[in-house]
């Protein structure tokens, strides 16, 4: 658990692995605290990978039979078909060198 620093008006400006003169507060990972040094890049980075693990729920679950696209709504449907399109091409865009059979 880190030890945090905090400046007067009681918001955490440092973590620390260790205790020291000025941040002998040690929190919990995970804390309320905590998230305002994540910044909002790495808010970002984490809501991206959730929406992933989202979108391969919803895959998992159309393929087992569980849910029909069209019991999404059309809004869900049109965004969940945008991205499944978006990361076609962009996988076709990185195979810089053909099919695997040509060599």
């Amino acid at each position: 658990m880190p030890y945090v620093q905090r400046d007067a008006s009681g918001a955490v400006t440092a973590l620390f692995t260790q205790a020291g003169t000025g941040h002998q507060e040690e929190l919990p990972h995970g804390h309320p605290d905590l998230a305002a040094l994540a910044g909002p890049s790495e808010f970002a980075r984490l809501d991206a990978d959730l929406i992933r693990v989202i979108e391969d729920v919803v895959d998992v679950l159309i393929d087992r039979g569980l849910l029909r696209l069209t019991d999404l709504p059309p809004d869900a449907q049109r965004k969940l078909m945008a991205r499944k399109g978006a990361r076609a091409r962009l996988r076709q865009g990185l195979n810089l060198l053909g099919p695997d059979d040509v060599i």
